[in-house]
């Protein structure tokens, strides 16, 4: 029996960030837990990620992302095809409608999106400002006097 207990799912929905309170809470309102369409999420440097998500059958024109309150939204709509007659004997490339959600950390910006080979990759980057990096405190050193 295996007993082990993967974090694996939970991350899966965050980029850059380990709050483990927001990580829980987002996983216990996961609706029905859809793993349409397939992505990736891949870290390619200590400020640098990447979305990669399974596209395949979408144009550029059928994607759409936005960026609201630090939730990157991914969604995609199947497009009329009313001018063609076809009747599938068998059709095995999904071209439902999909919506995937990211909610991104402080500092995270998406720099660039681009759609090749039916894999959209979006690309994204930490930017610290200099005032929210951390600050070495010198012990014992100069001061100025209070009075």
């Amino acid at each position: 029996m295996n007993t082990a207990f993967s974090l694996a799912p939970l991350f899966r929905h965050s980029v850059g960030f380990d709050r483990f309170n927001d990580l829980f809470e987002s996983a216990a309102r996961n609706e029905a837990g859809s793993s349409y369409p397939p992505y990736n999420v891949e870290k390619h440097g200590d400020d640098q990620y990447r979305i990669v998500v399974a596209a395949a059958g979408f144009q550029e024109q059928d994607l759409d992302l936005q960026v609201e309150k630090g939730v990157l939204t991914v969604s995609g709509g199947k497009r009329d095809n009313g001018a063609e007659e076809v009747t599938y004997l068998h059709q095995g490339i999904a071209q439902r409608a999909f919506k995937l959600s990211f909610r991104l950390a402080d500092h995270i910006e998406v720099k660039a999106a681009g759609l090749a080979n039916g894999l959209l990759s979006i690309d994204l980057l930490r930017i610290v400002p200099e005032e929210a990096k951390a600050k070495r405190i010198p012990i014992n050193g100069e001061q100025p006097a209070l009075n």
